[in-house]
């Protein structure tokens, strides 16, 4: 789908979002403005930014192509993703604000009194933050591809190259006013189309999404496929034109493939008739779009261990995810930190009404998708292929638009969580220069690993980083806010326990091939064995190691949780009090 209009919007985008990066370069000017906006950005600024960064690769592209290919259970990945933040609200937001910490490692060195708590924080973080990176990387990639035909390093290329000039421009400030611009691009770009291709779907005399029959094609239909690529075909097709089908090569002629499986090589290039039943990528459950839409139709082959794995992992990751929890140090106190996440949660609920639409029109009209395993490509491909013409071009021009602005937002939001811990707890660089230095580290480094993975959903692998972030820095900052017994030996050992085993899953889902062994869906969702492992590791082993308990843990304890009147957190008129 290459389109002059998607490539114009693409540009205009990248483009606007440095112009108001440099604006932010006029208003930074502290080492405060770079690392926390000098905590003085108001709640619906703030919930603007969180939304424009939260909505991520996965929120744009990566749950309608979930959703497209595995029916409701995917459902699970907004409802976690907004309802984390429900969790967040409720136990961590205002006491976190309260800290007075520029980052998380800051926290859990206030909290524990530690520089080795601090310094596995800080690993952790680091390795949630670029496995979060990935995905957003391979997004733009995918996005850059779909509209121009590039190479997928391209996209990832352009998406650092913007973000690394940004971040180092003006730091939080800076990109607080791009996030927030782009939270209300991205809401614009998905619910505008969608409105139209509902409309042309009804036109069509609004063909039922549940019919008991496979997806088929709606007309003859041209297909490439970029990568080495395994089907299943559930009867015989006749197909014609060039490319490799297992092992045999042909040339502008026609073949019959047989029902079965069958290996398809890069850079073929078939046509398959009208009416013909879709055949599907050999990972994928083979569903009628009735079977698809119901519940547990997925394929996995432990499906409810699935479910209940992704909802721990959506519900409790949030609140350890760095670029997330950098945000809240930035409110004025702990109230207005409350204030910004309910705003939020209105936010982020209307934005994800609109991914699963997308899904279902897309079993209807872009089905080959299923074949190619590009999934993640149907909230693009679907605006030029429901309406022919201009219209349908600029429809796709604004998605294309919109979902480039999800991955530059969150992306933004990564490096600056990311700079912030390098430049203070690896590269020991203080100051703008050190932070400007962390600031292309962490950039180069998710750049660099797209290269190398394998090329799994975009949702799933931010899925993946959701459970570290669950089984790691949740239990510390869970724990460590609510219970004076966590001891320094604790947190570490807690932190470990759960966040290695989940990260090793994550790693060896990403860059090797699992296939469908019995062990496959334990490594993809990790959370429902990992979360419980950290939570448990780190309260029974402080309580085995109560003499470690960090020094002066109750004073600590009342600044986390007293009432900002009273001024102990250094906002309130107590502190100005104290200060005269």
């Amino acid at each position: 789908m290459t389109s002059g209009y998607a490539i114009v919007a693409v540009l205009v985008v990248a483009l606007g979002t440095i112009l108001i990066g440099t604006y932010g370069l006029r208003v930074s000017r502290t080492t405060s403005d770079f690392y926390v906006a000098s905590r003085t950005v108001s709640p619906w600024w703030n919930a603007s930014a969180i939304g424009g960064e939260y909505l991520s690769a996965a929120s744009f592209v990566g749950i309608a192509g979930l959703i497209f290919a595995y029916g409701p259970d995917m459902l699970w990945f907004p409802v976690g993703y907004t309802a984390g933040y429900l969790v967040l609200l409720t136990m961590v937001a205002a006491p976190l604000r309260r800290s007075g910490a520029y980052t998380l490692p800051d926290f859990a060195e206030a909290r524990f009194r530690s520089r080795v708590v601090r310094g596995v924080a800080s690993v952790l973080a680091l390795a949630i933050g670029w496995l979060y990176l990935l995905p957003q990387l391979e997004g733009a990639g995918l996005t850059l591809n779909t509209v121009t035909g590039a190479p997928d390093w391209v996209g990832a290329l352009v998406v650092t190259v913007v973000v690394t000039v940004n971040v180092m421009s003006g730091g939080m400030r800076s990109i607080t006013f791009v996030q927030a611009f782009q939270y209300w691009l991205k809401l614009t770009a998905i619910t505008v189309p969608i409105v139209f291709l509902i409309v042309v779907w009804q036109v069509h005399g609004a063909e039922s999404m549940t019919k008991p029959e496979y997806p088929t094609f709606r007309h003859d239909t041209e297909v490439r496929f970029h990568n080495p690529t395994t089907i299943h075909a559930e009867k015989s097709i006749f197909i014609k034109g060039s490319g490799e089908i297992d092992g045999l090569r042909i040339e502008n002629s026609g073949l019959v493939l047989t029902d079965g499986y069958h290996r398809i090589g890069q850079g073929s290039l078939f046509t398959f008739p009208e009416g013909a039943a879709v055949p599907h990528v050999s990972t994928m459950a083979h569903n009628t779009n009735q079977t698809w839409a119901q519940p547990e139709s997925s394929g996995e082959r432990f499906p409810l261990y699935g479910v209940y794995s992704l909802i721990i992992a959506t519900f409790l990751g949030t609140m350890g995810l760095p670029h997330v929890i950098v945000r809240f140090y930035t409110n004025p106190n702990g109230t207005a930190a409350r204030r910004t996440t309910l705003i939020v949660l209105g936010l982020l609920s209307v934005f994800y009404l609109m991914p699963p639409l997308y899904s279902a029109l897309g079993r209807l009209y872009t089905p080959e998708l299923l074949m190619t395993g590009q999934t993640d490509a149907v909230v693009l491909v679907l605006p030029a292929r429901m309406i022919d013409g201009i219209g349908g071009q600029l429809l796709g021009a604004l998605v294309a638009g919109g979902a480039f602005a999800a991955f530059l937002s969150t992306s933004s939001g990564l490096v600056v969580s990311l700079a912030g811990v390098l430049s203070q707890d690896v590269l020991r660089l203080g100051g703008v220069r050190g932070f400007r230095i962390s600031t292309v580290l962490a950039g180069i480094v998710p750049l660099a690993m797209t290269f190398v993975s394998t090329g799994m959903p975009v949702a799933d692998m931010v899925g993946l980083a959701f459970a570290v972030a669950a089984s790691s820095l949740c239990p510390l900052l869970m724990l460590g806010i609510w219970s004076t017994r966590i001891t320094t030996i604790g947190a570490i050992a807690g932190m470990l326990a759960g966040g290695v085993p989940a990260l090793t899953a994550g790693l060896v889902t990403m860059f090797s091939d699992t296939g469908d062994s019995w062990y496959e869906v334990l490594l993809s969702r990790p959370a429902a064995w990992t979360v419980p492992l950290g939570f448990t590791v780190m309260y029974v082993v402080s309580l085995l190691t109560q003499r470690h308990v960090p020094p002066g843990v109750q004073r600590t304890m009342v600044k986390l949780h007293a009432p900002e009147n009273l001024g102990l957190d250094g906002s309130g008129p107590a502190s100005a009090d104290e200060r005269s």
